[in-house]
């Protein structure tokens, strides 16, 4: 087993290598506007998940994700000549669903600004029903004995 610092420099370089490999080798039209986001390697060393976000329609999703798993072999290739591991790593391809998230709780910060908004409205011109400290004192105690 390797330590947790070497297997994150060497996802770190695994994610750089295969950013580079698709901008300047893979010539695939299927592939569309893909940016690798990060990649996480096992503590043995032998397999990569390499995270990737590609923007545009479904379709164009799933060309790109088809088109990332026809070019594994050269990606892996690229990887272990660059590297120069005794093992080089599998590597799975996996869409990051972050801009998704992101998107949801954009959308749910909106709804928590409205809602903020109105209850501010609702509240204009309005006071306290009963005394603005309603809470007994142990001063107030002292100068009632």
């Amino acid at each position: 087993m390797a330590d947790e610092g070497r297997a994150r420099r060497l996802a770190v370089r695994i994610r750089e290598i295969v950013a580079d490999t698709l901008e300047r080798q893979v010539k695939d039209p299927r592939l569309g506007m893909v940016t690798v986001t990060g990649s996480k390697l096992t503590s043995d060393l032998r397999e990569a998940t390499v995270f990737y976000t590609v923007y545009g329609t479904d379709e164009e999703k799933a060309a790109s994700a088809a088109a990332l798993e026809s070019a594994k072999g050269v990606l892996r290739s690229t990887v272990g000549k660059r590297t120069g591991v005794k093992f080089t790593p599998t590597l799975a391809f996996v869409a990051d669903e972050i801009p998704e998230h992101a998107a949801t709780i954009d959308d749910l910060l909106a709804k928590a600004r409205a809602a903020d908004t109105e209850l501010a409205r609702s509240r204009e011109g309005k006071g306290y029903a009963g005394e603005a400290d309603p809470y007994r004192r142990d001063d107030e105690d002292d100068a009632e004995a």
